[in-house]
C-alpha cells in the first residue's frame, strides 16, 4: 500500500497532518524524526512537520536529509521547512518580532504544481519565532506574505512525462517544498488544496485508503492472524471499543467474547441500552453489574487521581475473573483465549510516545498486558484517528446513535463529581446529564458554508437543502457532559421556600482529536431550556453553570 511519512519533529498539529492526509484517502504513518523507514518502496512523499525548537537549539532534532530528499517529494512545514533551509545552505534568523496568526499570500506562484488553484493573498496561519532570511542556492521562492519573503520555497525539476507515479520526478530526481506557514490548520483556507497538490498530483497518491477498503483490509489480516484462536475483549459501550468488536465478529464470529462491566458510573440506563445494542450487532457480550464493588473501594475517596487508581484496579480484577469464568467453561484447554483484543486508536499511541519525551497522558489502552493473563495483544484499530473509526463502524453497518456517541471517560462519573461517590450523587448527575444530552440531540440548527462542509468533511450523515444543513447541536460538539460540584452547596428559593442545594455545571467542546478543544458556543434559549428542566426536575439541584474553559489552560474533564 502507498503511504507518506510524516517525520513527527514534536509539533501539535503533526496528527492534524496526519488527518487532513488521511482525508485525501491516502494512508500515512507518523514517525518520530529519527525513525524513517529504510528501503520502504510504499513511501511515496514525506512530510516535516513543526516543531517546538529553533533549529539553532542544541536540543532541536534533526534528521539525515539524504535518506529522502531526491529520492521521494518532500514537503517541509514550518520547522520542516527551516530545517531543509539552515541544513542544505540557507539562512534562518530569529524573526524581529514572532511571527504567529493570520497573513496573507500577497504574491504566489500558481504555476508552481504545489501552488496550483490557489487565489492570490490567500489566507494562511504562521506561528514561529525564527525566520528563513535566504533559502538553498537551487531554491527558488514560489510565496510571500507582506512580513515574509520566503514563506515558500521550492526545488522542482522539470516534470517528466514518464515514468510510474510522481509525474514531477525527472532524472531520479524528487521536488522539494517548504513553506513557513501550516497548511494543515483551519485558518489556512486553502490548506487542503496545498495538501492535495502534494500528496496526489506531486507524489501520486493512488487514493485507495478508504472505510471499506480498510475493512476488507483489516478482516482478511485478523482472520490469518488469528487462525482458530479465540479472543476476549473488554467493552466499554464507546465507539472505539464496539468497532472494533464488530470488526473482529465479523473475522472471528462467536470465537470473540466481550466483556461488558458496570461499575455504576455510566449515564443513565446506559447499560442496558448498550447491552441491547451489542444483541442487534450480534456480539457475545457478558454483561457484568459490578457496582456494588466499585462503590464500596470508592468509599469515603475524595483525591481525583486516587479515584482513577481504584476503578482502574477494580476493573482489572473484574475483567480477569470474568475472562477466567469464561474459560473454564471452555471444555478444550487448546480452545481457551490466546489475544486480548483492545480498541486502541493512533492518537492513543502517538500521544503515549510522545517524541519530545513528555507524555501528554497515560492512555489506558498502551500500558501493556497484564501478566497473570499470558495473552497476546490483538488492536484492529491502530492505525486509525478517531473520525475514521466512524467511518469505519458506518461501513460495517453500526446503528449511528452508537457511533456518533461522545467520548467519554473510563472512569464514568466519578470524574465529574467532585468530592466523594455516592449512589445518591450519582443518580443527581445521571439524571441531569440524560435532560443536557436528550437536549443537545433534539435541538437542531441549521448550517451553511464552510461550518456545513466542516460537518459533513467530519463523516456525519447528513445532506444539504438548498445550500443548508439541518443538524443537532450533539452531532456539531466533540464533547459534552454535566459536572456535580457535590463539594459545593448553594442558596435557592422554590416556591417560597428556601433551598441549599449543589450546582451543576454542563460542559460542551469544540475538536478534532480532544488535544486541545474550546468551549462551544450553545444558543442561549437552548441553555435556558437546559437550566430551567434540570433545575425543576432533579432533585438536589438549584443551580447551572456553564464552563466556559479552553483546553489549555483548562481540560474537557474536571477531574
Amino acid at each position: 500500500m502507498q503511504k507518506i511519512i510524516i517525520l513527527d519533529f514534536g509539533s501539535q498539529t503533526t496528527q492534524l497532518i496526519g488527518r487532513r492526509v488521511r482525508e485525501l484517502d491516502t494512508f500515512c504513518e507518523i514517525m518520530p524524526y529519527n525513525k524513517f523507514p529504510k528501503d520502504d518502496p510504499s513511501v511515496i512523499g514525506v512530510i516535516l512537520s513543526g516543531s517546538p525548537y529553533s533549529v539553532h537549539d542544541p536540543e532541536a532534532f534533526k534528521v539525515d536529509l539524504t535518506q529522502f530528499v531526491g529520492k521521494v517529494p518532500v514537503l517541509g512545514i514550518c520547522y520542516g521547512a527551516q530545517f531543509i533551509s539552515h541544513t542544505l545552505g540557507g539562512r534562518v534568523e530569529k524573526a524581529d518580532s514572532r511571527e504567529y496568526g493570520r497573513a496573507n499570500l500577497e504574491t504566489v506562484d500558481t504555476t508552481n504544481p504545489l501552488f496550483k488553484g490557489f487565489e492570490q493573498h490567500s489566507q494562511v496561519w504562521m506561528s514561529h519565532g525564527d525566520t528563513i532570511t535566504a533559502i538553498p542556492d537551487g531554491f527558488r521562492v514560489i510565496g510571500s506574505t507582506k512580513d515574509v519573503k520566503n514563506a515558500a520555497f521550492s526545488l522542482t525539476p522539470s516534470p517528466s512525462p514518464k515514468g510510474e507515479g510522481s509525474k514531477y520526478i525527472a532524472n531520479g530526481e524528487a521536488p522539494v517544498f517548504a513553506v513557513q506557514f501550516h497548511p494543515e490548520v483551519y485558518h489556512t483556507q486553502q490548506g487542503k488544496t496545498l495538501l492535495r497538490n502534494f500528496v496526489v498530483d506531486i507524489c501520486g497518491s493512488r487514493q485507495e485508503w478508504s472505510a471499506a477498503s480498510f475493512v476488507d483490509t483489516t478482516v482478511a489480516e485478523l482472520k490469518e492472524q488469528l487462525g482458530e484462536d479465540r479472543v476476549i475483549l473488554g467493552l466499554s459501550g464507546g465507539v472505539d471499543s464496539s468497532v472494533a468488536a464488530v470488526l473482529l465478529n465479523r473475522a472471528i464470529g462467536d470465537r470473540l467474547t466481550c466483556i461488558f462491566v458496570d461499575h455504576g458510573m455510566l449515564r443513565k440506563n446506559e447499560f442496558q441500552q448498550v447491552m441491547n445494542d451489542y444483541k442487534v450487532l450480534g456480539l457475545n457480550v457478558i454483561g457484568v453489574d459490578a457496582s456494588e464493588k466499585f462503590f464500596a473501594d470508592l468509599a469515603g475517596v475524595t483525591d481525583p487521581e486516587q479515584k482513577r487508581k481504584i476503578i482502574g484496579r477494580d476493573f482489572v480484577e473484574v475483567f480477569n475473573e470474568q475472562a477466567r469464568l469464561a474459560n473454564s467453561q471452555l471444555s478444550i484447554v487448546n480452545s481457551q483465549f490466546k489475544w486480548l483484543g483492545q480498541g486502541t486508536i493512533y492518537p492513543d499511541r502517538i500521544e503515549s510516545l510522545n517524541i519530545t519525551g513528555k507524555v501528554i497522558k497515560s492512555h489506558h489502552n498502551v500500558g501493556g498486558l497484564p501478566k497473570e493473563m499470558h495473552l497476546q495483544l490483538c488492536e484492529p484499530l491502530k492505525w486509525l484517528f478517531k473520525d475514521e473509526v466512524r467511518r469505519v463502524g458506518r461501513q460495517l453497518g453500526m446503528p449511528e446513535h452508537l457511533i456518533g456517541r461522545h467520548p467519554f471517560p473510563g472512569p464514568g462519573l466519578a470524574v465529574r463529581i467532585l468530592g466523594d461517590i455516592t449512589r445518591e450523587k450519582v443518580r443527581i448527575l445521571q439524571d441531569a446529564d440524560d435532560i443536557y444530552i436528550r437536549g443537545l440531540r433534539e435541538y437542531k440548527t441549521k448550517l451553511s458554508g464552510e461550518q456545513a462542509a466542516r460537518v459533513l468533511a467530519a463523516g456525519v450523515p447528513a445532506e444539504l437543502s438548498n445550500g443548508e444543513l439541518e443538524i443537532s447541536l450533539y452531532d456539531q460538539v466533540w464533547q459534552a457532559g454535566a459536572i456535580l460540584l457535590s463539594t459545593v452547596r448553594s442558596v435557592g428559593v422554590m416556591g417560597d421556600e428556601r433551598t441549599y442545594e449543589h450546582p451543576v455545571a454542563l460542559r460542551a467542546v469544540t475538536s478534532t482529536d480532544a488535544m486541545t478543544a474550546d468551549w462551544a458556543h450553545l444558543p442561549y434559549d437552548f441553555m435556558a431550556r437546559v437550566s430551567n428542566e434540570i433545575i425543576n426536575k432533579v432533585r438536589g439541584v438549584n443551580r447551572v453553570c456553564y464552563d466556559i474553559s479552553s483546553k489549555p489552560p483548562a481540560t474537557i474533564e474536571w477531574e
